[in-house]
């Protein structure tokens, strides 16, 4: 697969090469560009492929259901409510085992 140079990244860095042919299984993730970098780094810490493109959006590569509950639960985490997260939170706690 040929790459050509990422976009560069707020912290002066740069996103991963982007792939000039995304992958079959690559979708874009409605997220605002404010979130946009907070995903793309939790999506790379948890060494999920993923490319910022250079008009703002974000692609993942999602091959099975581990990786789209793990992209799911990132966004969440980055655009939920804290009242609605905490609340979550207590209901697992509270789920019987």
């Amino acid at each position: 697969m040929q790459y050509r140079p990422g976009m560069a990244s707020p912290a002066g860095g740069y996103a991963n090469p982007i792939p000039i042919a995304l992958t079959p299984n690559a979708q874009s993730i409605p997220v605002s560009r404010v979130d946009r970098w907070s995903v793309y780094r939790r999506l790379q810490e948890l060494m999920i492929p993923c490319w910022c493109l250079s008009d703002g959006s974000l692609w993942v590569e999602i091959n099975n259901s581990t990786t789209a509950i793990l992209v799911r639960s990132v966004i969440q985490h980055c655009i939920a409510p804290r009242r609605e997260l905490v609340t979550w939170l207590e209901h697992c706690w509270d789920a019987p085992e």
